[in-house]
């Protein structure tokens, strides 16, 4: 009786791991098609603002809050300091407002200063990639 019991366990499983073997993943491509007058657009708005890609720069953070308040704050930011360039910044679930775009620490720290006499809460900050 016990013998048997074993020799049935070995043979399902012998049979087991040989069918198991033969299982296959799926083997299909997935093909992505991009309408190209996206890239064309994402190019031109690059070029028109070239503030709004994320790199090795400093930037000044104003505001960060509600899309009324940040379109506000922007403007009346653009009034007071025209030297600069602003843009709104989208990251969930806040609108942020960036001021300037400075090469170094020592620069955008000099306009922090001026900055902070307007807004409080400004601080520095590098956006990653």
């Amino acid at each position: 009786m016990r013998i048997s019991i074993i020799k049935n366990i070995f043979f399902y499983s012998i049979l087991l791991s040989i069918l198991s073997t033969n299982a296959k993943a799926q083997d299909r491509n997935l093909t992505v098609s991009q309408d190209s007058k996206f890239e064309q657009l994402l190019n031109e708005k690059r070029k028109i603002n070239p503030s709004l890609t994320v790199n090795e720069r400093y930037k000044i953070q104003v505001f960060s809050g509600d899309s009324d308040k940040a379109k506000k704050t922007l403007n009346d930011c653009k009034q007071n300091f025209s030297d600069l360039d602003g843009t709104i910044v989208f990251n969930t679930p806040n609108y942020k407002v960036w001021v300037g775009n400075f090469r170094t620490r020592i620069e955008a720290e000099r306009n922090l200063i001026e900055i902070r006499r307007k807004y409080e809460n400004a601080y520095l900050i590098k956006p990653q990639k």
